[in-house]
């Protein structure tokens, strides 16, 4: 069993392919097919997924076909954009879980999840003995956008200060492991942790 996590899926939002996020499919059909093709060609059967939110912009029977084509056990951070979890045809049995925010372990590392980008999340400053993040913020909402640029360039900046730190005599540096799992990020896949840590480390090397 491995785990994954996506954000922002947006399926049935014809307006994101020339608009925003520029996705450039043909129609929101054509959109939904490579999503699902892309979804499945890596999840199997009993694999968790976490999305952060914004899974679908159409009513709860659309919604609920797409969710039965995907593999895996699904759970939800609640997005801005996921209305259908307000009507009562809905079937809420579909995922494991829905909630507005969580906290999870993924290999000895605890994951932060909340649809809207946290700056100050619990358990920033915990590292491992040889100094390495032991807790990540994943999130969504802010797709690709100016708004994400200012997250980007608020980790970075975080990362240049140090502070004082009790029993020590030199100061240490702030940590922030923010994490967009933005679907265009990965292609449309769902990705591990791991995974999602390179791709942000290329995403911050190419800033």
């Amino acid at each position: 069993m491995a785990r994954y996590y996506i954000a922002d899926l947006h399926f049935y939002h014809e307006a994101l392919n020339d608009r925003m996020d520029c996705r450039g499919f043909a129609s929101a059909e054509e959109m939904n097919e490579y999503m699902i093709t892309r979804w499945n060609a890596r999840v199997r059967k009993n694999d968790e997924v976490v999305i952060l939110g914004d899974l679908s912009m159409e009513k709860a029977t659309l919604t609920m076909d797409v969710i039965k084509r995907l593999k895996g056990k699904k759970m939800l951070i609640e997005g801005n954009h996921d209305r259908y979890l307000r009507e009562a045809t809905f079937d809420r049995s579909l995922f494991e879980w829905i909630k507005s925010y969580a906290e999870m372990h993924d290999n000895g590392r605890k994951v932060i999840l909340s649809h809207y980008p946290v700056f100050c999340y619990n358990g920033q400053y915990k590292l491992t003995d040889k100094g390495k993040a032991r807790t990540y913020m994943l999130y969504g909402h802010v797709h690709n956008t100016y708004d994400e640029a200012l997250v980007m360039k608020f980790q970075k900046e975080t990362r240049k200060q140090s502070r004082p730190v009790y029993g020590r005599d030199t100061e240490l540096s702030i940590p922030c492991n923010m994490i967009n799992c933005f679907c265009m990020f990965s292609d449309y896949t769902p990705l591990s942790l791991d995974e999602w840590i390179e791709v942000q480390k290329k995403r911050e090397a190419e800033v």
